[in-house]
C-alpha cells in the first residue's frame, strides 16, 4: 500500500511533493499512480533506440518536470542526467539510465 512512509523509504522527498500538491495526500498519491502508468517511458525507450534524440529530449524533459514536481528523486535523478545528454543530442549509452528508471518505476508500482 502506498504511504508517505513507504515513499520516504523509497527516497522521495515527500515534504516537497506534498507541498506542491497543497498538502493533499490523496491527490499526491493519485499523481504518483499516473506516473507509474505513464506510457511516455516506453516512448522514450523507443525514441532512444531509434536515435531520435529530438523526440527523446522532449519526452525526458517533460518527465523531468513531472517527476521533479512529485519529488520522486530515485526516478527523477536518472531522468535529469539523461535529459542533459539528450539536450545536446549526445549519442551515448542510455541503457544504464533506462534500466535504473525501469527498476525504480517497478519498485514504485509495487507500493501501489
Amino acid at each position: 500500500m502506498l504511504t508517505i512512509e513507504a515513499l520516504k523509504q523509497f527516497g522521495a522527498d515527500t515534504n516537497d511533493g506534498l507541498s506542491r500538491c497543497m498538502g493533499n495526500e490523496a491527490f499526491y498519491f493519485k499523481l504518483i499512480g499516473k506516473v507509474v502508468d505513464d506510457k511516455n517511458f516506453a516512448t522514450l525507450e523507443e525514441a532512444i533506440a531509434s536515435k531520435n534524440y529530438d523526440t527523446a529530449f522532449e519526452i525526458a524533459h517533460s518527465m523531468k518536470g513531472v517527476l521533479g514536481n512529485l519529488a520522486l528523486t530515485p526516478i527523477y535523478t536518472p531522468v535529469c542526467e539523461m535529459t542533459e545528454l539528450l539536450r545536446n543530442r549526445t549519442d551515448a549509452d542510455y541503457a544504464p539510465f533506462l534500466k535504473t528508471i525501469s527498476e525504480k518505476r517497478a519498485e514504485l508500482a509495487a507500493m501501489i
